[in-house]
């Protein structure tokens, strides 16, 4: 499923496009995407801990694609 086609309140719609762009663009954040998690209400402590998870998950879905880790049934 596409999160962008949710109905996702502002908020974590924001988290989620900062979750995409994070992943696949990392060297692209500037201080406006910080600035537009704040305009609908993350705190500096929610957005540190998003930039934690969302590391997290990239680094360990980059080891279990290394490492040939296969998908479990019920993901299919």
């Amino acid at each position: 499923m596409d999160y962008r086609a949710a109905d996702l309140d502002p908020r974590a719609r924001a988290l989620c496009d900062f979750a995409v762009q994070l992943t696949r663009e990392p060297a692209r954040i500037a201080q406006a995407d910080i600035d537009a998690l704040r305009a609908v209400g993350v705190d500096d402590a929610a957005i540190h801990d998003a930039i934690q998870v969302i590391g997290y998950f990239n680094y360990i879905n980059r080891i279990a694609d290394a490492v040939g880790t296969e998908d479990e049934p019920e993901w299919n």
